[in-house]
């Protein structure tokens, strides 16, 4: 039995090689109920290898992950996010020429009792049951994320910013107790930055969300976290608050290098 320390995903001692490559070595995280956890660290450092085996894609040589204190290291993706745990990904993963509407209602097709030739039909009980899917998307996330004006466009005429937005919104139709962003402001520009990162709070603050995040935008991960863990070359080298990490020198050497880190924290506080 694990003690309750309060987290509610939780990775214990993660190792993981591809052949001869360590991209995780004795990596232990925990991310506390209600709050936002953040990874940072130096391209390579393995952040999106410790996503991949969190969320199921990777299967770790030895280690656990627990989610809610049950052990899921060889649970199926699709069942882990059954049970909870969403993610999006680095790189925008949407289909294109299918609306914002129809994006984001794949996320919520889990929560569908009907069988395929109900759906098909869309007749009774499966109209009713998609109605209120979309009911709900449309109230609590579509309104909540502010893009109902774009809901019906294909999504391919939008503007990146607005994509990412829309990727958050198909992980948030599958109603999260853990949501794992994939850099959610890479390559966006400031205004696009600050819409996205007041996002995330709100979801923490007024809804209570439990996240996790990798992002490079150090301004934000100090702005918007609660807790920071700093992975190098697959292990993890520091964890704690901003101002902890901040002043970590073994992150101020290991992250962008002494003399343009050290600015770029000064910078973020």
């Amino acid at each position: 039995m694990t003690p309750d320390t309060g987290a509610l995903l939780e990775v214990q001692d993660l190792h993981l090689r591809f052949g001869g490559i360590r991209a995780l070595t004795s990596v232990s995280l925990q991310v506390p109920r209600g709050q936002i956890t953040a990874v940072i660290g130096p391209n390579g450092a393995g952040k999106t290898s410790l996503f991949n085996a969190i969320s199921g894609f990777y299967r770790p040589q030895q280690g656990r992950v627990l989610f809610d204190g049950q052990d899921i290291t060889t649970t199926k993706p699709h069942a882990r996010a059954a049970m909870g745990l969403a993610r999006t990904f680095q790189n925008v993963a949407l289909f294109r020429g299918m609306s914002v509407l129809d994006n984001i209602k794949l996320g919520g097709s889990h929560r569908m009792q009907s069988n395929v030739l109900q759906a098909l039909a869309w007749l009774g009980a499966s109209r009713r049951e998609e109605m209120r899917l979309r009911a709900d998307i449309e109230r609590e996330v579509i309104d909540f994320l502010e893009i109902d004006h774009v809901r019906h466009l294909p999504v391919a005429a939008l503007s990146y910013g607005l994509q990412k937005r829309v990727e958050l919104a198909r992980a948030l139709a599958m109603q999260p107790k853990v949501l794992m962003l994939d850099e959610p402001v890479a390559g966006m520009n400031r205004e696009e930055t600050e819409d996205m990162a007041r996002f995330i709070l709100d979801l923490q603050e007024e809804r209570g969300l439990t996240i996790l995040l990798i992002e490079h935008d150090m301004g934000m991960v100090m702005d918007i976290s609660n807790h920071v863990a700093v992975l190098n070359f697959g292990q993890l080298i520091a964890s704690g608050t901003p101002a902890q990490v901040r002043g970590n020198p073994d992150v101020i050497e290991a992250y962008l290098g002494v003399r343009e880190v050290a600015p770029a924290m000064r910078e973020a506080a």
